[in-house]
């Protein structure tokens, strides 16, 4: 029997405004093309997004069979801002200010963080038309803001944030989260468990076929010939610890069959410049668009990654960068403490427990004195893992199943 799901996240780029579709509406299409109705509501006030200019509050389109309403929301310029959280406030306004005798009833509704406020709206629409209320973590806040943004745990916008968390988990028929230990966050706070699904971060196979590896590369001139390139893409900011791989780079700048490549920006980036500077085996790029990655990716043949020590990784990590590596097929090294997922379940790289770069570097040495042929097949292992587990259709599918057994298991 067909169910009519919303999904209401204030980050939910629409697709044909957004520099990246965004995962909320990946899965509403795989709803939909399950034979449901499906509406994601979401904002224009979104960094990844270029909405057109309106002045209508409330702004209705649909795109691959999905209904989308994009609500005209407060902008901000930083995301560490006051204004950022004003936008927050304002899109929750504007979703109770919305007339729903129109819409039809929500079987489901997900509530999908950020904004974390939206979880008050979907209990609102939860005792109204009884439909059952899937709470979804992409980030656990206020975790991530104690932890990583050095937030003080009496700070008056922490104790706000920690009490609507909590209150969803609890008023929540099921928690997703994109991280695989979520629930063990959710039973330490509450005291009890609640009932589960994990629902991480995945891709659009119809991006990644194999296509697009026949096209001519952009970045294959970039790098030195006949070295192994060893490969970062993403941010350089603190959260992003990249000191010790900094720190291996000068250790090896006389391995002279190796070359490091990084792309990106970030508040570090210029520091890090500047420390390399005298090396010759480092090659450092401008942040490109979310399309090249993958183009970028292809021409490495190791891939590293690094995380802050945080509690945050406790409960597992939800990057898309794991993602984007592991479909470029290459070893992934990781400087990574927290629980462990996809790189170990796939067998396709390394997780170094340590910020030791001398242990960076025996890593980066262990992938890198072998034949290509061997770091092709470990790499591999992480493309096919990938495809079977986290193509959209795969995660949509699981994601439907785990709101009916539940819905199902409640009404018993």
């Amino acid at each position: 029997m067909e169910k009519n799901i919303w999904l209401i996240s204030k980050y939910a780029s629409p697709p044909q405004y957004a520099k990246v579709p965004s995962r909320l509406f990946y899965l509403a299409r795989e709803f939909k093309r399950q034979g449901n109705n499906t509406l994601m509501i979401t904002s224009d006030s979104n960094h990844f997004t270029n909405c057109p200019e309106t002045d209508k509050i409330y702004n209705d389109e649909e795109q691959d069979g999905v209904a989308i309403r994009w609500i005209k929301t407060k902008k901000y310029t930083k995301t560490a801002s006051i204004d950022r959280i004003l936008s927050w406030f304002d899109f929750e306004r504007k979703l109770f200010s919305m007339k729903l005798s129109n819409m039809g009833k929500p079987d489901a509704v997900i509530i999908s963080s950020l904004s974390i406020f939206s979880i008050i709206y979907g209990y609102y629409l939860k005792k109204k038309f009884g439909s059952f209320l899937v709470f979804e973590i992409r980030d656990i806040w206020p975790l991530t803001m104690t932890e990583e943004a050095g937030f003080s745990k009496s700070h008056p916008l922490v104790l706000l944030i920690g009490f609507i968390e909590k209150f969803g988990y609890k008023k929540a028929d099921l928690v997703a989260g994109t991280m695989p230990r979520l629930d063990l966050h959710v039973e330490e706070l509450l005291g009890y468990k609640k009932p589960f699904h994990c629902s991480p971060l995945g891709f659009d196979p119809e991006n990644y076929s194999e296509e697009f590896l026949k096209e001519k590369n952009p970045f294959s001139e970039v790098v030195p010939p006949g070295k192994v390139i060893i490969g970062y893409a993403g941010s350089m900011g603190v959260t992003n610890a990249l000191e010790p791989f900094i720190e291996t780079i000068q250790m090896m700048k006389e391995n002279s069959n190796i070359h490091f490549v990084l792309v990106g920006s970030g508040d570090l980036r210029a520091s890090y410049e500047e420390q390399l500077k005298d090396c010759s085996n480092v090659t450092f790029l401008q942040r490109i668009q979310q399309n090249e990655v993958k183009y970028f990716l292809q021409v490495c043949d190791i891939l590293y990654l690094s995380t802050k020590d945080s509690k945050v990784w406790d409960y597992g990590q939800s990057m898309n960068k794991v993602v984007e590596y592991m479909l470029a097929a290459k070893p992934i090294i990781a400087s990574y403490t927290g629980y462990p997922s996809m790189i170990n379940e796939a067998d396709c790289g390394k997780f170094i427990n340590s910020t030791s770069a001398e242990d960076i570097k025996n890593a980066i040495l262990y992938y890198a004195n072998m034949s290509a042929e061997e770091r092709m097949e470990i790499g591999d292992r992480g493309r096919k893992w990938i495809f079977e587990n986290r193509t959209y259709p795969v995660l949509g599918k699981k994601y439907m199943d785990a709101i009916l057994f539940h819905s199902v298991k409640q009404k018993k």
